[in-house]
């Protein structure tokens, strides 16, 4: 019982560290060249985060662990001010394997948007939400886990 305690906290604390080490900007998919995107420079990410709600256009109880009882989770991405509508995407992952990819679109000068899941029973693991722009360039990623 306690070794699985260990391990659960072990896990978070290893989230929680990736989460705030990962750069807000938007980087090529190219591991080694981390060079701005030509394409996405004038896209700045401001915020992102994973959450229960959103109230007042604002993301409410944000977390890295959520409880698949919750029935949902939400992508919140907020970004610098836009000069054009723009179109992103949120890739949600389920152990590496994509299982949704949501297309939103960002009109200036309103430039916040977010996607959510349906959390099954089935769905308990490790997620990660990869925010792209239309060319499939890596803006940020977001990881977070689904418990009980």
């Amino acid at each position: 019982m306690f070794n699985n305690i260990l391990r659960i906290l072990a896990y978070f604390f290893i989230v929680l560290t990736l989460n705030f080490n990962l750069p807000p900007s938007a980087v090529s998919q190219d591991k080694d060249d981390l060079s701005i995107s030509s394409k996405t420079e004038n896209l700045k990410l401001k915020q992102g985060v994973m959450c229960e709600e959103i109230k007042d256009r604002a993301p409410y109880n944000p977390g890295v662990a959520f409880s698949s009882s919750l029935g949902r989770v939400i992508c919140f991405t907020e970004f610098e001010l836009l000069l054009e509508k723009t179109v992103i995407y949120h890739k949600y992952y389920f152990r590496d394997k994509l299982s949704a990819k949501k297309k939103l679109t960002l009109n200036p000068p309103s430039w916040a948007s977010y996607s959510s899941i349906q959390l099954r029973e089935t769905d308990k693991g490790p997620w990660r939400v990869e925010v792209v722009d239309a060319e499939d360039n890596i803006l940020y990623i977001l990881r977070f886990s689904v418990t009980d």
